[in-house]
């Protein structure tokens, strides 16, 4: 009975307490990966328009947006 005790509970920890780093069981969905493609794209048009670089007119949040 205790050993059985035992892995139920080793389980239940696993669950609860995952090991540390960056651990992912399955891939992501094609459209999952598509919607975060997009935001890394609209991210890095921030960032450079931020930084003054000019890459062209871009539409954040619906609004056309230039370096200076």
């Amino acid at each position: 009975m205790l050993p059985i005790i035992g892995k139920i509970v080793e389980a239940v920890l696993c669950r609860l307490l995952p090991a540390q780093g960056r651990h992912r069981a399955v891939a992501p969905l094609p459209a999952e990966r598509r919607v975060r493609r997009l935001h890394r794209g609209r991210r890095r048009e921030l960032w450079l328009v931020i930084h003054g670089i000019d890459v062209g007119p871009q539409g954040l949040h619906g609004t056309e947006v230039v370096a200076r």
